[in-house]
Order: structure tokens, then sequence, then C-alpha cells
């Protein structure tokens, strides 16, 4: 039986991309510290990382396609953005639709996309997910994709 389990350490020249949304950037400001943070502390410089920002969780899959499909391909473009639940069930159509297209782009593009999309019942809630008691879901989003992308090169090597 072979074992593989990825390394949370990223190779020369690999890039990342960072996807956050603006909404609720009180939240989402402190998930882009941690995920800036994880792949700092795996190896990735800081010309090796592209943020976008954009207006909210729904504009996320459709910037992830757009830089999924550039050349040379990142090794892993991550999602961040925080949706509350409001007095409708608003939220609960936008998270399964961003969810399920991020899904989607990841196994289309075949490119890791760690989901760091907090889908939390208060602000409260998505503030200790944020660098809270809860830890930081962008730090945990980090070092999948750095793990992925090592998983991914070393199980599917693009050239073979």
């Amino acid at each position: 039986m072979r074992k593989w389990q990825g390394v949370r350490k990223a190779q020369e020249g690999d890039r990342f991309a960072i996807v956050v949304s603006r909404y609720n950037e009180t939240v989402t400001r402190r998930l882009l510290e941690g995920a800036l943070s994880g792949l700092r502390d795996g190896g990735v410089s800081e010309e090796g990382i592209d943020v976008v920002w954009v207006p909210g969780a729904w504009e996320i899959p459709l910037l992830v396609d757009r830089l999924a499909r550039r050349k040379p391909r990142y090794a892993a473009i991550l999602a961040l953005g925080c949706v509350i639940r409001g007095e409708t069930t608003h939220d609960q159509h936008i998270n399964r639709c961003v969810s399920m297209e991020l899904g989607r782009l990841a196994l289309h593009y075949q490119i890791p996309v760690p989901f760091g999309l907090l889908t939390c019942q208060t602000l409260d809630q998505a503030l200790e997910r944020a660098g809270g008691r809860v830890g930081n879901k962008g730090t945990e989003c980090a070092e999948a994709a750095l793990e992925l992308a090592d998983l991914m090169r070393r199980l599917l090597p693009e050239d073979g």
C-alpha cells in the first residue's frame, strides 16, 4: 500500500490567487490576513500571490473561473467570503450556488479551490472563525491550498 500525503510547502515559482469578497469586510479582511500568513509560512513569495476583491460571495465563482484559465496556471485559487444569515433564506441560496459552482470549477479545471466561505448564523460566529477562538478559516484554506498543490503535482504531473 502506498500512502500519499502532501506537504504544506510551496515550490519555487508557485503562484496562488485569492478571491475575496468585500461584503462583510470586517470578517473577510481577517480571512485574507490568515490566508496570506499561511501562504507566506508555506514559502510563497509576495510576488507569487495575487489578491482579487469582488463585491460579494455571489461573484467569487466568476472570478475563480477567469483566474483558472490564466497562463501560467495557478497552483491553487483560494475562495474567501462570508455570508451571514438574515431574516430571509437568501443566504441559503447564495451559499448553495457558490459552493456547488466552486466545486465544479475545481473539477473542471483540475485546480485546487479551497473553500473559505463562512456560512454563519451571526456576525459573532463569523468573527470566531476569522481569527477568533475557533481559528482562522483563511489560514486553513492556505494550508489546504499548499498541500493540494503538492499532491496534484506528485499524483498527476501535467506532462505525464
